[in-house]
């Protein structure tokens, strides 16, 4: 009875899996999608999809949701703030490895600072810019919001992110007001520039470049995604809030990190140890590497299918 039991949870997680990598044109590699952490949460994806207000799409329409030209409307005052934020070196990487939603991205150069992360405003924000975290809270549906930066000549490499109860807004303060720096959403192109905003699902594959000589610094906000039925809408802000203090990022020491950020701070920590070692092994077997990789994973698998099927 619980192999069936796992055989159809393992069922519904695979064809969930399929509908998310099969909506829209552009797709991470099957095999990539199976282990990516938007996978992870593609049962639930699922049902937001499939109850969503907004239509299925790369780009929204942004006059769908009014309640952010408030944000549009003071984008200098933001982008003050911001500037002054960049000069004091504010905006910058995870402090201690413990982020786990962006970790890939500050390989790539890419600093943020946190305004509010599903949850009240982190105090540092209060403190160094309460104008813009002002604004933010008079708005209700957005649940996270930060100051990205993308310094020059670079890019963030293709990815889902991997919730989609939320839609991603950008509002551009200081960019290069250039076509040779944007962000592909599902294929699709969008520059940024300086006071004008954006609305996309970020749980289409999506992909930035920068190929201009100037960084690249914007608003970055998640906001609540509407929802036909009431009841999905009050599951899915429970589930937010969770996640959301799982996640807790900091901006400076002393403020509270998630515990899945605690977590991920640790496997780096302890990733960073074997894989020094296997590196090691790597450079001075050379060969047995070579055989061991295939040996291990196949005998995972057999393990794996033993339990399910033995």
């Amino acid at each position: 009875m619980l192999k069936i039991i796992v055989l159809a949870i393992l069922a519904v997680f695979v064809a969930a899996t399929l509908y998310v990598h099969l909506r829209g044109r552009v797709r991470l590699p099957f095999l990539r999608q199976l282990v990516n952490h938007s996978a992870w949460f593609a049962p639930y994806n699922s049902l937001m999809y499939l109850n969503s207000s907004v239509p299925s799409k790369p780009y929204l329409d942004r006059e769908r949701f009014p309640e952010l030209d408030a944000l549009r409307d003071n984008w200098q005052t933001i982008r003050d703030e911001a500037m002054q934020l960049f000069d004091e070196g504010y905006i910058r990487d995870a402090l201690n490895n413990n982020e786990a939603g962006f970790g890939s991205f500050f390989k790539k150069g890419w600093t943020r600072f946190y305004l509010t992360w599903y949850d009240d405003p982190l105090p540092s924000a209060q403190k160094l810019c309460p104008q813009t975290v002002e604004l933010v809270s008079r708005i209700p549906n957005v649940k996270g919001a930060m100051f990205t930066r993308l310094p020059p000549n670079s890019h963030l490499n293709k990815h889902r992110d991997p919730y989609a109860g939320s839609l991603r807004y950008h509002l551009g303060l200081a960019t290069p007001n250039s076509d040779s720096c944007r962000i592909f959403v599902d294929g699709q192109p969008y520059a940024w520039r300086d006071g004008e905003d954006v609305m996309f699902d970020e749980t289409f594959v999506h992909w930035v470049k920068n190929e201009t000589e100037e960084s690249r610094l914007i608003l970055f906000c998640d906001i609540e995604r509407p929802l036909k039925s009431s009841l999905l809408t009050r599951i899915n802000r429970r589930v937010s809030a969770f996640l959301g203090r799982a996640t807790a990022p900091q901006n400076v020491e002393g403020e509270r990190v998630g515990g899945i950020n605690q977590a991920y701070s640790v496997l780096i920590r302890v990733g960073n140890v074997v894989g020094s070692r296997v590196k090691v092994f790597k450079r001075r077997y050379p060969k047995a590497y070579r055989i061991a990789r295939p040996i291990l994973a196949v005998g995972l698998l057999v393990l794996l299918l033993r339990w399910m099927f033995g």
